[in-house]
């Protein structure tokens, strides 16, 4: 439920959405919602509760400010689980419609969410098989590639489990934890399959294609076509940025796969994977520091980050700080073969001498593990005692496209090979560019006029109309779409008239007439006998809270001063 809303919410132009990762970070956390707030840089939290009971679920929501903890709108539903599809469109647009009534305009399609499957077991796989990918490790990603497989033997058309399927075996190929010939088969067909009406239809599937193309074939210049394709549907979706600056990162434009992975973090900003990326960024630009910054927010979001890990033992080699190695070596009893770390920094600086023969047994032995390390320390061990080896050794490699050295280019560990006739040849061989060309592409926020001159006062006149003569704010029921209703005009056209014309939101735009007849009551002795409260209600206010905010916001008093001052 969450997992879709998110993506439809996320699809409304001008609308900012924290993605999964990071709105998962809260779940079953009791957090204030300011806090809440600041840590995701939003100014609304959508929080509620999902209980299944046999093939009924009743559904609880709650939209909350963050900078006051105001409740903006509750609501519950029952339905029937197969009618789960239908429910999180209708939830979506309520929630859509709410945000703008009391933020701004915002266009909305009839419908935010279309079902991607009719068979919820398949739905429900393929979001188990989502959480293990996401982890990203070689084990959790074999389970994620067992459950996609199973999502789409339960719908053989379901587009997202079949990219799915197809992204898992891809990774898995490329990073050794199977034999790459049959991973690759497999990964071919379920993108065939998935794909066998010519085109991907979404972001999901574009996105694990692009993967493919580039961890799996290296094939970047494709990648960056799918990346591009998937953007136009959705610019900011975090996971599509992040794969444009790791390929970006790949052929050395840190510049633009900042730009990228920023806008990854923007979006998802408790992602241990997007901080990992920035930190690879940072970390093949020599820029150790800042690598080692977001690396320590990696961990500090998912401390069994095992991407992140690696990384970090390769800065503190890099820094010739020992103290920092020996100490993360002992925190991390996890670590298999860790001599080779300690190996390496000893080789790189210098500090005592190592048998030769005794390196050479431990590259043996890392290049013979199954799956594969993470991090490709028998080649960088390698170029440390013989560089013409090490090209060798690289050389079958990149021929066999390894995830591990897809960065070989900016490497450091790997600057003994620098000089090495053959070393420019690979490098034009693989990723020859140092920039890509990519479409400028942005979301259209900018406030298009929906309605002619004419029609705009002539809905502007049957405004206020029924505000001030047939008082219709007075029904505290009043929604944007039931006076869009009673107005016979569109909701996208009322909330472009309200905003982009009359300068008001919904409900600020309601809410003033309903403080206009607050005041004039409130100054008549005939309503003497009610409590300003009363008055408030009487005036049309649903809530104490939302009256008190919305007239001290207007006056710059409370209702009580406000009254004792006209009053005299």
């Amino acid at each position: 439920m969450t997992e879709e809303i998110i993506a439809a919410l996320s699809k409304i132009d001008g609308l900012k959405v924290a993605a999964r990762t990071s709105s998962f970070a809260f779940k079953k956390i009791k957090k204030d919602v300011r806090h809440i707030g600041n840590e995701l840089g939003v100014a609304l939290v959508l929080e509620g509760s999902v209980r299944k009971s046999g093939h009924q679920v009743r559904i609880t929501t709650q939209l909350i400010r963050t900078d006051n903890g105001f409740h903006i709108w509750s609501e519950n539903f029952n339905r029937k689980l197969e009618d789960i599809f239908a429910l999180q469109d209708e939830i979506s647009l309520l929630v859509a419609e709410r945000i703008r009534e009391n933020y701004g305009h915002l266009e909305l399609r009839d419908h935010l969410v279309t079902p991607s499957t009719e068979s919820i077991d398949a739905y429900d796989t393929f979001l188990k098989a989502k959480y293990f990918l996401k982890k990203w490790n070689l084990a959790d990603i074999q389970k994620g590639a067992m459950l996609f497989e199973q999502s789409a033997q339960l719908d053989p058309a379901f587009e997202l489990s079949l990219y799915g399927a197809g992204l898992c075996f891809s990774l898995l190929g490329s990073w050794g934890a199977m034999e790459k010939e049959y991973a690759f088969k497999r990964a071919q067909h379920y993108f065939q399959v998935g794909g066998k009406e010519n085109l991907p239809k979404s972001v999901y599937a574009y996105h694990c294609l692009a993967t493919h193309e580039f961890w799996g074939l290296w094939d970047y210049r494709a990648a960056n076509e799918s990346i591009q394709k998937a953007l136009k549907l959705d610019v900011y979706e975090p996971d599509v940025n992040e794969c444009l600056a790791e390929m970006l990162t790949a052929i050395g434009d840190f510049p633009s796969a900042l730009i990228a992975i920023n806008t990854s973090i923007q979006n998802n900003p408790l992602s241990p994977n997007h901080f990992y990326t920035r930190a690879n960024i940072h970390y093949q630009q020599k820029q150790y520091d800042l690598a080692l910054s977001d690396l320590n927010k990696s961990l500090e979001i998912d401390p069994d980050f095992a991407l992140s890990i690696q990384l970090k033992l390769a800065c503190c080699i890099h820094q010739n700080n020992q103290e920092a190695l020996d100490h993360l070596i002992a925190s991390r009893p996890e670590l298999e073969l860790p001599e080779q770390y300690r190996m390496l920094y000893h080789l790189i600086h210098n500090n005592i001498e190592i048998d030769e023969q005794a390196v050479r047994d431990l590259i043996k032995e890392l290049d013979g593990k199954h799956p594969r390390p993470l991090m490709a320390y028998d080649l960088y061990l390698m170029a440390q005692i013989s560089p013409a080896d090490a090209m060798e050794m690289l050389k079958r490699k990149v021929s066999q496209q390894m995830g591990q050295v897809v960065n070989f280019k900016h490497e450091s560990f790997l600057e003994p090979l620098r000089s090495h006739q053959n070393w420019q040849d690979m490098i034009n061989q693989y990723f020859p560019d140092e920039h890509l060309d990519q479409a400028e592409i942005h979301q259209n926020n900018t406030a298009r006029s929906l309605m002619s001159m004419d029609e705009v006062d002539h809905f502007t006149r049957k405004l206020d109309e029924l505000m001030n003569h047939e008082h219709l704010y007075l029904e505290t029921s009043l929604t944007l779409r039931s006076l869009a209703e009673t107005l016979n005009l569109h909701p996208n056209k009322l909330s472009w008239l309200l905003n982009e014309r009359l300068n008001n939101n919904f409900n600020d735009y309601v809410n003033g007439f309903r403080l206009r007849a607050f005041q004039l009551k409130a100054l008549n002795p005939a309503y003497s006998h009610l409590t300003l409260l009363g008055l408030a209600y009487e005036s049309g206010f649903t809530s104490k809270s939302v009256f008190n905010e919305f007239f001290t916001k207007i006056t710059g008093l409370t209702p009580k001063a406000w009254v004792k001052k006209e009053k005299g």
